[in-house]
């Protein structure tokens, strides 16, 4: 194990329930925030993962995992009993090596997956529908009286791929679900924090009794070992977050051997606040790409005002976004901390020029280092106004802290703006009233709606977007069932 200001990392990753090093030697992994090395990591060969998938699918085919329902679950709790006991040292884990701010691990980043990702899943094998009876008939194409059931089973073998921006909370659900359902997984998380993934090998490895096989852990810093999960015929699911263009070459590559897909992709979502809503509230929405420095699919990047209070949104947002500065992530007050990677600042950068050349107002931040950041992967805060919808920082996610304000005519010209994006995960509405809030909220082509400030996140909210933004949902009873496959049986009735 390394060791950084008293955050003891596992170097190792875990394949067929060992600890294990990599053939490829290690990687590097590094402090956004710093820029400077948090320590190495193991780094898998294609052949790593190879044995790694082989592990799962004799786990799966030669084991009782997949049936013993009491067992998966109080495995399930043994895990969360040991995430908790290591609850304080996976927050500094994940500030040092996401570069999350601190406030953020209270919320999305690990309390608020903690407190149910596993627990849910755990508690819905006693409650979920594993066997549903259609009764007895008389089957026509055999004139027999036939006793009719439908069987829900595990899928198989699980390749779940993780990102970089909320790495434990989107781990966590994964295997929460795909492991409640009797599935085992093979979990390879981005080579930008492995830290938190190996962690949960180590756990699984030493504070549960969860089989050898069931779990894999495999870190690579070359992106096509993860690939292998989409091309083998052993893998029978993908579960992947990201980018929407790696997802679309998941649909590819997985093509060929017929996989079963979960694909939770991009986002470009809008907030439309309504003449009539509590405007002050609406336009302090705003501030959510400032939000761990924008790095959140379902951040809402696009905000929409009506045009007969556009002036008066704008300067609320002015004093907002004046207000608001990338800082370290270490203080309790941070609310943007720094981008992953010097790559992915790079990028930013270049939409917020973008942005500039296209016509857009900037109004405050701009592609500039912030003043007196001269270490770290720092991107000022950017509000971009006077914004048309088919500007390129309209249209494509930048993952960034910049926000672009679009004006609108009426209810009817906001949801059309709202629509006109090739992504559909999330969005917000605010309104002056519960009823036009959902009225609104019934037309937006998104997966994931607030209304007047709420947000349904949980355990039990199927989370996933229409369009480009993915194939099937994380979470609830549709993200339990994606996991499983139907079975049909019939047999003559008594």
């Amino acid at each position: 194990m390394a060791d950084s200001a008293g955050v003891r990392f596992e170097t190792k990753m875990m394949i067929d329930g060992a600890l294990v090093d990599g053939q490829a030697g290690t990687f590097t992994n590094i402090d956004p925030a710093t820029e400077e090395i948090l320590g190495e990591v193991a780094d898998a060969s294609k052949a790593d993962m190879r044995r790694a998938i082989d592990a799962a699918r004799r786990a799966f085919d030669q084991t009782d995992w997949s049936t013993d329902h009491a067992f998966r679950q109080r495995c399930l709790l043994q895990l969360q009993e040991a995430l908790e006991s290591e609850r304080e040292e996976l927050r500094e884990e994940l500030i040092l090596e996401v570069g999350c701010p601190r406030a953020i691990t209270h919320g999305p980043q690990l309390d608020a997956p903690l407190a149910d990702g596993l627990r849910y899943p755990a508690k819905l094998i006693d409650e979920y529908p594993w066997e549903t009876s259609l009764g007895d008939t008389v089957v026509s194409v055999t004139g027999v009286n036939t006793t009719r059931k439908v069987w829900r089973e595990p899928v198989g073998v699980v390749g779940a791929i993780v990102p970089w921006n909320f790495p434990f909370e989107v781990a966590i659900h994964k295997i929460g679900q795909a492991l409640a359902t009797g599935n085992t997984v093979v979990l390879k998380p981005a080579p930008d924090t492995p830290y938190n993934a190996t962690r949960l090998g180590r756990l699984i490895a030493e504070n549960t009794d969860i089989p050898a096989g069931v779990v894999n852990v495999v870190t690579a810093s070359d992106h096509l070992v993860g690939e292998e999960l989409t091309l083998s015929p052993k893998v029978d699911l993908i579960s992947f977050t990201g980018s929407t263009v790696v997802g679309q070459r998941i649909m590819e590559k997985g093509a060929a051997t017929m996989k079963r897909l979960f694909l939770e992709l991009g986002g470009k979502s809008a907030t439309i606040v309504l003449e009539d809503a509590d405007f002050a509230l609406g336009c302090m929405m705003g501030i959510a790409p400032c939000m761990h420095a924008g790095q959140g699919c379902a951040n809402p990047t696009r905000l929409l005002l009506p045009r007969s209070r556009y002036d008066e949104g704008v300067e609320i947002l002015r004093g907002i976004y004046e207000g608001v500065s990338a800082g370290d992530p270490q203080d309790p007050g941070t609310l943007c901390g720094p981008v992953i990677s010097d790559r992915q600042r790079s990028r930013i950068r270049g939409y917020i020029e973008k942005g500039v050349e296209e016509g857009a107002t900037l109004v405050v931040g701009g592609a500039e280092a912030p003043a007196g950041m001269d270490k770290g992967f720092f991107v000022m805060p950017t509000l971009f106004v006077d914004v048309d919808n088919s500007m390129t920082i309209a249209q494509e996610e930048i993952f960034g802290p910049v926000l672009s304000v679009i004006p609108f005519d009426d209810a009817d010209d906001a949801v059309r703006i709202a629509n006109d994006s090739p992504y559909g995960l999330a969005g917000n509405v605010m309104a002056g009233s519960l009823d036009r809030a959902l009225s609104v909220a019934r037309r937006l082509r998104a997966g994931f709606i607030g209304l007047n400030g709420t947000a349904g996140y949980g355990a039990d909210t199927p989370f996933g977007g229409y369009k480009a933004s993915g194939v099937g949902r994380q979470n609830g009873i549709a993200g339990f069932d994606q996991y499983t496959e139907i079975k049909s049986v019939a047999y003559p009735a008594n």
